[in-house]
């Protein structure tokens, strides 16, 4: 088997720190975008097109070019920050423990900065370690499509110059290893020393400064940075003039009885355009409908009789659980998808047809009897040979394309290692969650919870390599459903055990997911898996420490739950965690609940279905809905 090299460094300082530095950006701009809607993006396109951006200005001072590899690096660093806003609860369960808990719910809990760093350090790990193994089975056998990793692999590899026919992407769209690396810089490469590498790129490179295409990058740069600073200055204006945020373009009497303000946020721009106009159109339409219709039907009927921004009787807290049952239903339709899927996908022709000839050859009792005591082949010995030689070639064919398809050895993490990361990490979760949560969580509640947030990864990484959502609000919120089965509703922490047992499945979906991502990108550019894996370590570990500053400072500055800062992931689940361990529906939202729970139940069997339809777009999407409202 010949050794496949690719160009480029897979693992650089230079890279690391961009990623970082990348990665900080999108750290603020998902926790200030997640604390007032609950919606946080990967953002591994844009991290890459950034990365590239800050290389490109900077090509006459480097020692060798920025590869395709390294930028891959470069955004599971950043990736793996971007996601922690999320990804430790910043952005729902930590608000809903520090500002919703009642004191019969053991609560409100005021956590100190250095208790915030330990459960995110405790959070941040296990999820990335399972990973790992479920590389091989989902990306290298089944060739899961992720279709936002693909993305951002065709969208590095045509940056770095790397064109690719419409065959090409085809082809690479079966998911081969380096299958996005033009044949003639991989097959059958060596890999010089760096100081000739470094010597060869240094002649190859000549000044830039002038070439229309870096001036077209030193435009891009000064336009991202024009756009950094007016963005800024327009959030320090709404912070001396609160107005802004809240403009009564449809009248003042709308703007205080209904709440339909507009709030012109350059972030919000931002938002929507990384989204793209299928999610920013779906959130609309949820806004509309849970805003200009259920919110005035709520509160004329009288189900909702408080004011309308009051979560405890008000329209807004009766609107919530009709986005939590939307929420919860897309959810469990798909993973229900990715479970029965090899069911729907045997070839029930090809069985009929074969009981049908046992039938017809044996009678009734050929649908029961073996097939192989239907005969017994003769054959001579040159016959039998042949046979053998064809079923040792196809053995080869068959694992040889598994064997070669894949990185080096040497670039892949051992099995060994991945059991002690793996058993290190759980541990680590479960030791800091009880370091800063002490009796009120017992170790048998969060050992349970690792263990079914495992259970539940897979099931995400699945859904999302096949539908590109990676559902874990409702992972998180199944999880919640689980533990008000095997915790008493008498127990005096039962609400606070289920925020933690969801934050925790939640975690470990959505650092799995991300990670899958980086590395079916990787995988397309030939991306050594462990060099990603430490990039996703490093990233994860920044974003822990980062998240938990951010966190106190946005708290610090701003009233949360307030008028900027509305917190609303954190009511939604504070309000399952009451419902599953008790508490009662406002009046008339089962009704209503059940009822969207079942339209949505059809609509996204529909968006599953359709997958690669150009009408799939017009088909409303449950979350995207649900986060609207």
């Amino acid at each position: 088997m010949a050794t496949r090299s690719i160009p480029g460094h897979s693992f650089t300082a230079r890279a690391v720190l961009a990623g970082l530095a990348v990665g900080t950006v999108i750290c603020f701009s998902n926790m200030y975008f997640g604390l007032q809607t609950g919606w946080v993006s990967i953002m591994s396109m844009p991290a890459s097109l950034m990365g590239f951006g800050m290389f490109k200005l900077l090509a006459r001072h480097l020692r060798f070019p920025f590869s395709p590899v390294e930028n891959v690096l470069l955004q599971s660093v950043a990736c793996g920050m971007a996601i922690m806003p999320l990804g430790c609860g910043f952005v729902g369960v930590i608000p809903a423990l520090n500002y919703l808990l009642t004191p019969e719910e053991q609560g409100p809990l005021s956590l100190s900065t250095w208790q915030l760093i330990i459960w995110s350090l405790g959070l941040c790990y296990f999820g990335v370690v399972f990973a790992v193994p479920l590389r091989r089975q989902v990306i290298i056998r089944e060739r899961l499509k992720f279709p936002s990793g693909f993305s951002t692999a065709v969208l590095i590899s045509v940056l770095h110059g790397q064109k690719s026919s419409k065959e090409e992407l085809d082809a690479a769209a079966k998911g081969g290893f380096a299958s996005l690396v033009p044949g003639d810089a991989s097959q059958h490469a060596v890999v010089a020393p760096p100081c000739v590498i470094d010597e060869e790129h240094q002649n190859r490179e000549a000044p830039l400064d002038d070439t229309p295409d870096n001036t077209d990058w030193a435009a891009n740069m000064r336009l991202l940075l024009v756009c950094f600073v007016g963005s800024g200055l327009f959030t320090l204006l709404t912070y001396f003039f609160p107005v802004l945020r809240n403009l009564p373009v449809f009248g003042p009497v709308a703007a205080h009885t209904w709440l339909w303000t507009f709030n012109p946020s350059l972030a919000y721009v931002g938002q929507g355009i990384i989204m793209g106009t299928e999610t920013t159109l779906h959130m609309l339409l949820g806004a509309v409908v849970g805003w200009g219709l259920l919110s005035p039907l709520a509160k004329s009927w009288g189900w909702a009789p408080g004011p309308v921004d009051d979560w405890e009787r008000g329209s807004k807290g009766w609107i919530i659980w009709i986005s939590l049952a939307i929420m919860l239903v897309d959810a469990v339709v798909s993973l229900a998808y990715v479970a029965l899927r090899p069911l729907l996908s045997v070839d029930l022709q090809g069985i009929m047809s074969s009981l049908q000839h046992r039938v017809q050859e044996h009678g009734i009792k050929g649908l029961w009897k073996q097939r192989s005591h239907d005969y017994s082949l003769l054959h001579n010995d040159e016959t039998e040979s042949r046979i053998l030689d064809n079923e040792t070639t196809s053995d080869e064919t068959s694992s040889k394309p598994l064997e070669e398809d894949d990185a080096p050895p040497e670039q892949r993490i051992s099995n060994t290692f991945v059991s002690i990361g793996l058993f290190l990490s759980i541990g680590l979760c479960i030791l800091t969650i009880h370091v800063v949560f002490g009796e009120l969580v017992p170790l048998y509640a969060t050992t349970a919870a690792v263990l079914m947030a495992l259970v539940l990864s897979i099931m995400g990484v699945r859904a999302l390599g096949e539908t590109d959502l990676n559902p874990v609000s409702g992972i998180s919120k199944l999880a919640q459903l689980f533990f008000a089965l095997i915790i008493p509703q008498t127990h005096k922490s039962s609400v606070l055990i289920n925020l933690i047992a969801g934050a925790v499945s939640e975690a470990g979906a959505l650092q799995a997911g991300d990670l899958m991502q980086d590395l079916k990108t990787g995988h397309l550019l030939g991306a050594a898996p462990k060099a990603q894996f430490w990039g996703q370590v490093i990233g994860a570990s920044a974003g822990a420490v980062l998240s938990a500053f951010i966190y106190r400072v946005y708290t610090h500055v701003y009233e949360v739950p307030g008028d900027l800062f509305q917190v609303p992931t954190a009511y939604v689940w504070i309000f399952t965690a009451r419902l599953v361990t008790g508490s009662g529906l406002p009046r008339m939202a089962k009704e209503w609940s059940i009822g969207a729970g079942a339209l949505f139940a059809v609509l996204t069997i529909i968006r599953t279905a359709a997958v690669g339809r150009k009408w799939r777009r017009f088909v409303p999407g449950g979350i995207a809905v649900a986060v609207g409202q």
